[in-house]
């Protein structure tokens, strides 16, 4: 059985609707698929039709972001309640910390590099939650970069003139909420170092007391030796390991299955989710394989 927890759908930033990453996630040869947009779960509806049409089980989760003294952490939550009021309250005012966010860096760039607010409006679909990927391909649009790596790279980077900070919750107040809306919390790319500082082993433990359930070691971000180094953290800490490829279609190189999580630590994290696993019925089911 091969499974990818983690994907991104035009409900944030990547470049396919929901239901277009589990047709990807099926022509790939995935069994399982969890589709976790960056604090929304307004894709879930949507994937999960389209998996019980494929014939792919999907996973309801969502990417909650947060900030721990000024280090960006990413959460990936599985099978929590989207209805829970304390849990979408923080979500709602990190999206609108987002826009601000976003709206402030554009007024930046936009003298040196014309563009304008409506440019980024053309990529955002829906009610997505905008952040810098939307800046990128608006950029990429507009011909002042490549695509959007070089974007990150440079104009996008923490390190840019044009760069404004984001509120977002602290992970230890995250998880508590996560846990409280039935969901069960995993640490996305723990060791991504290229992508900035990263948080060090004592809040990794910090995290796991407060009820963190797993980290994300097999990721294209990480070293062979950040792979080794996550497994034994885990290991000592009693954290679950999962494999995933955090794909965005065509908004980023990585592809679909090109790290897995096995069967059977899907299972364990099933397990250690709420009763009901968080979601109701008509929203969060999942959808087995026929």
């Amino acid at each position: 059985m091969r499974i990818d927890l983690h994907t991104h759908s035009t409900a944030s930033d990547g470049t396919e609707p929901p239901s277009g990453v589990v047709e990807s996630a099926a022509r790939a040869g995935l069994d399982v698929v969890a589709l976790t947009d960056h604090d929304t779960t307004s894709g879930w509806a949507d994937a999960l039709a389209a998996g019980e049409r494929l014939g792919v089980r999907v996973v309801p989760g969502m990417e909650v972001s947060c900030l721990l003294r000024g280090v960006s952490v990413h959460l990936l939550s599985y099978w929590h309640d989207p209805a829970d009021a304390a849990l979408e309250g923080m979500l709602d005012a990190s999206r609108t910390s987002r826009r601000t966010r976003a709206r402030r860096m554009v007024e930046r760039l936009s003298a040196d590099t014309g563009l304008h607010w409506d440019d980024v409006l053309a990529h955002v679909h829906g009610q997505a939650t905008i952040g810098r990927p939307h800046i990128a391909d608006a950029l990429v649009a507009a011909g002042v970069v490549g695509d959007r790596d070089e974007a990150f790279a440079t104009l996008l980077s923490g390190r840019s003139p044009y760069f404004v900070p984001h509120t977002a919750p602290d992970p230890l107040e995250a998880i508590a909420l996560v846990r409280a809306a039935g969901g069960v919390p995993v640490l996305a790319h723990p060791a991504a170092s290229k992508r900035g500082s990263c948080v060090g082993d004592a809040e990794v433990e910090a995290m796991a007391e407060s009820g963190l359930a797993g980290l994300e070691v097999d990721h294209r971000d990480h070293s062979d030796a950040e792979r080794r180094h996550l497994r034994d953290l885990a290991r000592s800490l009693d954290l679950l390991v999962t494999g995933s490829s955090d794909y965005h279609g065509t908004g980023k190189r990585n592809l679909l299955g090109e790290n897995t999580t096995d069967p059977e630590v899907l299972e364990q994290l099933r397990t250690r989710a709420g009763t009901g696993g968080g979601a109701p019925a008509s929203t969060g089911r999942e959808v087995r394989p026929a």
